[in-house]
């Protein structure tokens, strides 16, 4: 099997990753594609940290297992299968799948931290950076931890002032310019996601 492409795909809480993941792996064969997400790769809760409030934070690089994210990384490049249980934000009511990574021509890695993990980075064919204003990802991420984590709107916000936005400014943002496109997306990303999918497919002929 030919060596997969590997694309790094970040941007701040809340710009829009998900949404533009979704529609980039619509846009290939199930076989051609595969995304391997931050997400599934976060400590247990009782090892993330605690701020001074009692409120556990989410929002830093030690929140991520990085070189077991990294590892998987690397071994999905080298053609190989990787395994690993769902990471299902410590909610009772929904259980864990075991996630089968297959390599594929296109791997896909995604989350806030690819980009400042340095053993993640390095592994990385094409860096792409989702951006958005502020006031839309705050919009954004209140209708989505309400909806898919249970906050209050006073939890969402307290978590986005302390947490989330600190994080944006030390660990994201200052490699916002590290990447090799950065697609706006704070009304729509189509045109961006049109130019990424046309140069991904020419990879993937020219193989």
């Amino acid at each position: 099997m030919q060596q997969p492409f590997i694309v790094g795909i970040t941007g701040g809480s809340a710009s829009g990753k998900t949404t533009f993941l979704r529609r980039l792996l619509a846009s290939f064969p199930e076989e051609d594609i595969c995304l391997i997400s931050q997400d599934n790769y976060y400590h247990p809760r009782e090892a993330q940290q605690v701020d001074a409030q009692g409120v556990t934070n989410f929002d830093l690089p030690a929140s991520i297992d990085s070189a077991a994210y990294a590892a998987d990384v690397l071994r999905i490049s080298q053609g190989l299968e990787v395994r690993r249980s769902e990471y299902t934000f410590n909610n009772p009511n929904v259980p864990a799948k075991e996630l089968v990574f297959r390599p594929a021509p296109i791997v896909v890695v995604e989350g806030i931290f690819v980009f400042y993990f340095e053993e993640v980075a390095k592994l990385l064919d094409l860096k792409v950076y989702i951006d958005a204003r502020e006031h839309v990802k705050v919009l954004r991420r209140i209708v989505r931890d309400r909806d898919e984590r249970g906050y209050d709107l006073e939890d969402v916000l307290y978590r986005y002032t302390h947490h989330v936005a600190p994080t944006y400014e030390k660990y994201i943002k200052p490699f916002k310019h590290d990447a090799d496109i950065i697609i706006p997306n704070n009304r729509h990303f189509e045109k961006g996601l049109e130019v990424l999918v046309a140069y991904l497919r020419s990879r993937v002929s020219a193989s």
